[in-house]
């Protein structure tokens, strides 16, 4: 990123020179990612729907990627413009530990990622904003962590669970009701499932799991082992269990996660 900056820095995506236009330019949007901690990792999901205004642009686009061995970030806003500085991160991070022969603290990952953020100002200013979900296995402090990102690049760290995206009231509402301390790995992709169906059941932009189309949203874990997606038929069989559940209890659980 530096290279570039000095070099040719009309080839950061935040650099480039938009044409005048009327109103703010329809591009494919997408949300919404949701994280939770437990004992021993962190989870990070994402539904599939990318948006473009009032249309469906995609169905099964990739929200969630691997920035390196311990860590992931998942993309809201202009799709395009994500995926780039994802790309652009995960060189960043691969570059430093070649360099260093060390890898960066979880901590310098999430700063560099909101210095990324940060140059992308003037596109956000023109409606093409970045706002990821950052979260990873912490070696130092042996726990899993989230940072959350606004378009300026402010970075917090959220504790428990966070959501971005335009379904993220609803998914966070979702988890702050279903979060334990000692949930294990597998009620947490559960509930990471469950957030993201309350979400796309009143947010049109989300969408659920849709079984016509084989369609479940991208489920990551991260631990001390490193990071792992989930496969099609894990994802499908948690997607299933969640489904049926609703059908046994239309207005939400109850009772205990599992």
């Amino acid at each position: 990123m530096d290279f570039l900056a000095g070099h040719q820095p009309e080839m950061l995506p935040g650099n480039r020179q938009l044409p005048p236009t009327q109103g703010v330019i329809e591009a494919p949007h997408g949300t919404t990612i949701v994280a939770v901690t437990f004992p021993g990792g962190v989870v990070l999901a994402g539904d599939r729907r990318a948006t473009m205004g009032n249309v469906i642009a995609q169905r099964d686009i990739e929200k969630v990627f691997p920035a390196d061995e311990y860590s992931a970030v998942g993309i809201a806003g202009t799709a395009g413009l994500a995926v780039e500085m994802v790309k652009l991160f995960q060189l960043e991070l691969e570059h430093f530990e070649k360099v260093e022969g060390a890898q960066l603290s979880l901590e310098g990952k999430a700063n560099r990622l909101s210095t990324m953020i940060r140059s992308n100002l003037g596109m956000a200013m023109q409606g093409l904003a970045v706002v990821p979900l950052f979260a990873g296995y912490d070696v130092d402090r042996d726990k899993g962590r989230i940072f959350s990102y606004d378009v300026t690049g402010g970075r917090s760290e959220e504790h428990h669970f966070a959501a971005t995206g335009s379904g993220s009231v609803f998914a966070r509402g979702a988890m702050k009701k279903l979060f334990r301390d000692d949930l294990t790995e597998e009620q947490a992709t559960t509930l990471v499932v469950q957030a993201l169906y309350d979400a796309a059941d009143d947010d049109s932009a989300t969408g659920g799991p849709d079984v016509a189309r084989r369609i479940y949203p991208i489920i990551t874990v991260i631990t001390e082992d490193g990071f792992r997606r989930l496969t099609g038929e894990e994802a499908s069989e948690i997607s299933r269990s969640v489904l049926q559940r609703r059908l046994e209890e239309p207005d939400g659980p109850k009772a205990a996660l599992l």
